[in-house]
């Protein structure tokens, strides 16, 4: 008899019939008797099962990172991509510089609540960090029903209790565009993701609020949707571009795999960056540094992200304290050669 029976039998989800045999918070007294009374009737025998009276176990000291596989943004060889495998190395780091282990879980995100039950059945952590990057709320909450201990990564849903920690990318949007006005570029385009999440939502407005903050507008023309983890170029892009009468002097890009893809675009046009068009990512990967020209960048302090990550959340463990926090974590631009100031001679 597995899980799976005890959940039909109780008429439960196998979620709860983990938080009852692991005696968590997350049900009632009255279904977790519930479900421990069906278990024990039809003679199953959880080894995971805690009784009230026994003496505490020692504390555990793992801590279980959980990525949901999903849609574009969040692959399965996500943890190959460089921002997500860049904040795993400091995440990893500063996880272990805490006392605790870092265990890595990569979850289909139709199938998260049932398998991190199990997880946890089998292998139970001290808490929880969430890759958020683009999951919608309901599911996150599956996870706090699972775990009282989490902390959600690279998304924020304001209206929400839970602790969060993510970048600050409407100002990082905003940056973005005042550093392209303050380089004299007047037509600026905007390549954004077709796939929509909070951070490039969030980012989009701040461009737009530096765009009406200096009198200028967005021209319908010069926006262009992408896929956005390719760096290799984008066919609908480049016909796209190649039927402009005109071409902005500059582009914002909400990432840097589309700037890289984008510039490797505009290469295959014969349009030169920056000469003719100045391109500006965000984000800071490490291929911002080899692409030529190199790339001039929004910065995501990737281990501030996961230090301030990792910290609220032992401290949560340490005090048994549920309460949410909100953090942002700020962003600044890194000037290399993919932009330069406008000239009317272009």
């Amino acid at each position: 008899m597995k899980i799976d029976d005890i959940a039909k039998l109780a008429g439960v989800s196998k979620s709860a019939v983990s938080l009852a045999f692991n005696n968590k918070p997350g049900i009632s007294e009255q279904t977790k008797e519930h479900i421990l009374k069906t278990a024990a009737i039809h003679g199953y025998t959880p080894r995971t099962v805690k009784k009230r009276n026994d003496s505490p176990l020692k504390k555990n000291h793992i801590i279980r990172f959980v990525a949901c596989k999903n849609t574009d943004v969040i692959t399965d060889q996500y943890d190959s991509q460089p921002f997500f495998r860049e904040l795993l190395n400091y995440l990893t780091d500063i996880v272990r510089e805490n006392g605790y282990t870092l265990a890595i879980s990569s979850i289909n995100i139709h199938e998260l609540e049932s398998n991190l039950s199990q997880l946890e059945a089998d292998q139970e952590s001290a808490g929880i960090l969430l890759l958020g990057t683009d999951l919608p709320l309901e599911k996150i909450e599956e996870v706090e029903s699972i775990h009282p201990n989490i902390v959600v990564l690279d998304t924020l849903f304001e209206a929400s209790k839970m602790s969060f920690v993510s970048i600050n990318n409407f100002l990082g949007g905003f940056q973005a565009g005042e550093f392209l006005y303050k380089l004299g570029h007047l037509k600026i385009g905007f390549i954004k993701s077709n796939e929509r999440i909070y951070n490039f939502s969030k980012r989009e407005a701040g461009f737009l609020h530096s765009l009406d903050k200096n009198g200028l507008s967005l021209n319908g023309s010069y926006v262009f949707e992408v896929a956005p983890m390719q760096v290799l170029s984008q066919e609908s892009l480049k016909k796209s571009i190649a039927s402009l009468k005109s071409l902005p002097s500059a582009f914002f890009c909400e990432n840097d795999y589309m700037a890289i893809s984008t510039i490797k675009t505009l290469h295959e046009l014969g349009i030169k960056v920056p000469e003719q068009v100045s391109v500006l990512g965000f984000d800071n990967i490490y291929e911002a540094n080899i692409i030529s020209p190199e790339l001039t960048t929004v910065q995501v302090r990737k281990d501030v992200l996961a230090k301030t990550a990792v910290e609220k959340l032992v401290q949560s463990i340490s005090s048994n304290n549920y309460g949410g926090t909100q953090t942002l974590v700020n962003t600044e631009i890194i000037q290399r050669n993919s932009c330069i100031a406008f000239s009317s001679s272009k």
